[in-house]
């Protein structure tokens, strides 16, 4: 029987966004950007719909690609498909416009119910935007699976999963039962480029949209839990002391003598 596989993937603005485009909206404390600033899908996300495809290209596979928001660009969010995903589930409502990890990850879990039979769950190890790293590891505590974090290489068989973990300096391997929650990191390698024909199949595939109420959830758990007290740009400073001599010696003399007095040296 193929694996059925769910990843779950975010929408983010472009990392590569220059920063003065964004602006901080201090009643609600939650940032925005110019407009026509492009969206994307959360590059290490992109890495956990690599690793399903390559189980897919192995074993055989039926790939679900699942998120949640309250708007997609349907450009953006086809990627997966054309990349070579079965189908696409959106969780959009605009309850899911600012949910914290926890909500999130609750959502997550009802859709994945609502999905109904899976084996393995795949997530980047984090997203682009605010780097929490919490959904995966509480969307595992919530369907009860254990999570395996930061996979190079991910290989189900025989009811488990082999993951090789990323270290410094080299790798860990670890295995899980099926099913289980795995995070991809982008030592996985590069995700593949969409051909036209998977650009032609993805544009004839439609997404299944959930709503809030079509996942029967409980408005309590879409609160957050985390509450944002305070964001702000950070304030860089810059100090520049040129260091000058009578010659090329005196002058790296005196460097020196100013990086001892730092304790630099």
């Amino acid at each position: 029987m193929p694996v059925e596989i769910v990843v779950c993937v975010k929408q983010v603005m472009d990392p590569e966004t220059p920063a003065y485009t964004y602006r901080i909206d201090p009643a609600t404390r939650r940032i925005t950007s110019a407009t026509g600033t492009p969206a994307v899908i959360n590059g290490f996300d992109e890495n956990a719909v690599e690793a399903a495809l390559r189980i897919k290209d192995k074993q055989g596979a039926n790939v679900t690609v699942l998120s949640v928001g309250s708007q997609f660009t349907a450009d953006v969010m086809k990627r997966p498909l054309s990349m070579g995903a079965d189908q696409m589930v959106l969780a959009q409502d605009e309850a899911f416009g600012n949910l914290d990890s926890f909500a999130v990850a609750y959502v997550l879990a009802e859709a994945i119910k609502k999905i109904g039979k899976f084996d393995l769950i795949l997530a980047g190890r984090q997203a682009s935007d605010w780097d929490n790293a919490q959904v995966p590891l509480a969307l595992a505590e919530m369907l009860g699976v254990p999570c395996v974090t930061v996979a190079q290489k991910v290989e189900p068989n025989a009811g488990k999963v082999s993951v090789q973990r990323t270290l410094p300096g080299g790798y860990e391997v670890v295995e899980a039962p099926l099913p289980a929650v795995v995070t991809v990191s982008n030592a996985l390698g590069e995700p593949r480029y969409a051909n036209i024909r998977g650009i032609m199949a993805a544009s004839r595939k439609k997404p299944t949209v959930w709503s809030a109420k079509d996942l029967g959830l409980d408005p309590a758990r879409l609160a957050p839990r985390v509450q944002v007290l305070d964001l702000a740009v950070p304030n860089k400073q810059k100090q520049v002391e040129i260091i000058t001599g009578d010659n090329d010696a005196d002058a790296g003399r005196k460097l020196a003598l100013k990086l001892r007095e730092a304790k630099l040296i």
